[in-house]
């Protein structure tokens, strides 16, 4: 097994802050490495540094000669101009090796068209400024993809997509022979394609050879392993502090090396395993009534594309809603409307009076990123009333939320991402909502705080209703999901999103095998035998059994086409290809049809 890259030592800090320090990993051919570390830690910052995007401090960096290499950033730049076609070829430049005699440039642009569609971009001619957040996340992944480098970076891929697309990338990642270092927060993302996991945790790389789960154990068993070894070098540091306290004539004379291990148990004595987690039990939901709010034929259409149609539904006390659908459906879209923030066409809201809305979008609050972090919060509110009942100022509630006195002094432009959506989540709970609305809110939340949110959500007494594209956090916040299918369809369904996965898995099986028990002929053997034409001619019988063994060939033909469709894999041949399973139906029916008729006569 080849050694794609190895790490040693690598030092890297930002101003008077360590990120990390003393790294050593080494990366192999057939990893598949997912980072882990609360925000602000260094994970997008190390990958940047792996992809020569960024300068570190000390230490050494090897790579395989010839190693080719991706990198996906979290932000998708492309020439607005440009078609998204034109916009993705320019962003990749064609690999020598497809540069060969049968894979040409137009052959490459053929498999690039046919990647982004399979990633749901299917007006590939349209500019790239009219593309959505979503729709060039797409277009940055197709273009770490379709070169199908040796070693691929990955910064949080799974941000603004939709369920299926995630699903569809996961599948293709866990096939793919390419090596992979990823960040995400994306639990089942982890899970299902990693094979081992690295964590940064107080400047230092832990390493974790297993999937998310294994992590979780091990990772619990290395904390509580810190713990017993901190406990006894403090008790051995109180025995050496009574030596050390004596007067200096009683020491005279000591060995040295007793002098020195004394230090060095106190250094280590000031290793903090304390878990510096996001407080959100200090929040408060105001008294909520037992109307909340009633749907009475909602509709909304932009143009032709129809959002609601007729949507009547009434909501309950204590409910908990997940709302999934594909991106563009409108799913934000029905959540401003039940805010009151953009108009419906006909029908009403009707809210309850005691109704709070906390609202978490995706879009985030217009900070004015040249003011201090303390600042902006203090022009929000003075007063904070907590679940006690008792008041914090914006400075002690702040750093519930993580941001130490210093952290508040720093202007908004200066926090990572996942900062500013931390800042965003204080916010919107300091003011004590009674029903929240979340709208993606995992997007650039670190593990560690997504899952203190859930623990939140999981024992808030208001209502709650979440849009997401996090599997795993809806698993363990809904009780039922609002499923948008498009053209105005909403359905409810009564489960969590992976009983919901099931049972569509179940009802297209049970679809296919419908379709395919209609297209396949009935055996002679079980048509009835009265009222007949006259009997089979030999030529008939010999024309008969030849058309059952082509219909057979011709539906496996079809069945392997369209697995190889959606295989996600690359298809060389993908205009012959295209063009021969345009033939087939008709080819299909044509024969079927001849079949039928000598079947009456066999």
């Amino acid at each position: 097994m080849a050694n794609f890259l190895q790490i040693e030592n690598l030092t890297k800090s930002i101003g008077d802050r360590m990120l990390f320090a003393d790294v050593n990993l080494a990366v192999n051919e057939g990893d598949k490495i997912g980072i882990i570390a609360k925000n602000g830690a260094g994970k997008s910052t190390l990958l940047r540094i792996l992809a020569g995007q960024e300068d570190y401090d000390s230490g050494k960096i090897s790579q395989k000669s010839g190693l080719r290499v991706a990198y996906l950033d979290q932000d998708s730049v492309f020439d607005p101009d440009l078609s998204v076609i034109q916009a993705c070829l320019k962003a990749t430049p064609i690999p020598p090796e497809h540069l060969h005699a049968d894979e040409t440039g137009a052959g490459f642009e053929q498999r690039f068209r046919q990647m982004l569609s399979q990633l749901g971009v299917t007006d590939i001619e349209a500019p790239v400024k009219n593309m959505s957040g979503g729709q060039l996340k797409r277009m940055s992944i197709a273009c770490a993809l379709i070169t199908e480098p040796d070693l691929l970076l990955l910064d949080e891929p799974t941000n603004h997509l939709d369920i299926g697309v995630i699903e569809w990338l996961e599948g293709y990642l866990r096939r793919s022979r390419s090596t992979l270092l990823m960040v995400t927060h994306d639990r089942y993302f982890l899970d299902r394609v990693c094979n081992h996991i690295i964590e940064i945790d107080r400047e230092r790389v832990f390493s974790y050879d297993g999937n998310y789960d294994y992590y979780l154990r091990r990772r619990q068993e290395r904390i509580e392993a810190m713990g017993a070894e901190l406990a006894r070098v403090k008790n051995t540091l109180r025995r050496e502090q009574e030596w050390m306290s004596r007067q200096p004539q009683a020491r005279a004379g000591k060995a040295k090396y007793r002098i020195d291990q004394y230090y060095d148990l106190k250094e280590r004595s000031r290793v903090n395993l304390s878990e510096r987690n996001v407080n959100l039990d200090i929040s408060k939901s105001a008294y909520i009534g037992s109307k909340i709010f009633e749907a009475e034929g909602v509709s909304k259409r932009f143009g032709d594309k129809v959002i609601l149609d007729d949507f009547t539904y009434t909501f309950a006390r204590g409910e908990k809603v997940g709302i999934i659908g594909p991106n563009g459906v409108g799913k934000s879209t029905f959540i401003k409307m039940l805010q009151g923030l953009m108009p419906q066409d006909s029908g009403q809201w009707n809210l309850g009076e005691t109704v709070r809305f906390g609202y978490y979008s995706q879009e985030g609050i217009a900070f004015d990123e040249n003011k201090r972090v303390i600042d902006a919060v203090t022009e929000l509110t003075e007063d904070i009333q907590i679940a006690d009942g008792n008041h914090l100022s914006p400075m002690q509630f702040l750093q519930h939320f993580l941001f130490s006195v210093p952290d508040q002094q720093k202007y908004i432009y200066k926090l990572s991402g996942g900062e500013k959506r931390r800042l965003y989540l204080a916010t919107v709970l300091m003011r004590n909502p009674n029903f929240l609305i979340l709208d993606e809110p995992t997007n650039d939340l670190d593990i560690v705080t997504l899952g203190l949110l859930e623990e939140y959500l999981s024992k808030f007494k208001g209502c709650v209703i979440v849009v997401s594209h996090d599997r795993f956090f809806l698993d363990n916040i809904v009780d039922h999901l609002f499923v948008m299918e498009g053209n105005g369809v909403v359905k409810d369904f009564p489960g969590t999103y992976t009983e919901y996965h099931q049972w569509r898995e179940e009802h297209d099986r049970a679809e296919q095998e419908k379709e395919k028990a209609a297209k396949t002929p009935t055996p002679a053997a079980e048509r009835p035998k009265a009222n007949r034409p006259a009997k089979l001619t030999y030529k008939e019988k010999r024309e008969f059994e030849a058309l059952e063994a082509e219909l057979a060939e011709l539906y496996a033909e079809k069945e392997a086409l369209e697995a190889l469709f959606n295989s996600g894999e690359s298809i060389p041949d993908i205009a012959a290809k295209s063009a021969r399973y345009s033939e087939l139906s008709p080819l299909i029916d044509e024969k079927e049809l001849r079949w039928l008729e000598l079947s009456e006569k066999a």
